[in-house]
């Protein structure tokens, strides 16, 4: 019983001590990584903004023609 408690109450102490490590680890990026950053978010948008058009763009007149125009 007092094992499984040890093993319960071990759990815990081992998240804090990764997740302290963890955020030890980590850097503010510098200004020539968030721009890339940045970038790289807003091609993602754009991109998946003409997907989503393109997409879209190509639905309505094949809807259309399956529903008839009703």
């Amino acid at each position: 019983m007092a094992e499984k408690f040890t093993e319960f109450a071990e759990i815990p102490q081992q998240f804090i001590k990764e997740g302290t490590q963890f955020v030890n680890r980590c850097t503010k990026p510098s200004k020539e990584e968030y721009i890339q950053l940045c970038r790289a978010v807003a091609v993602g948008f754009v991109v998946m903004g003409f997907i989503g058009y393109f997409v879209k763009l190509i639905h309505i007149p094949i809807n259309n023609i399956l529903v008839g125009g009703a």
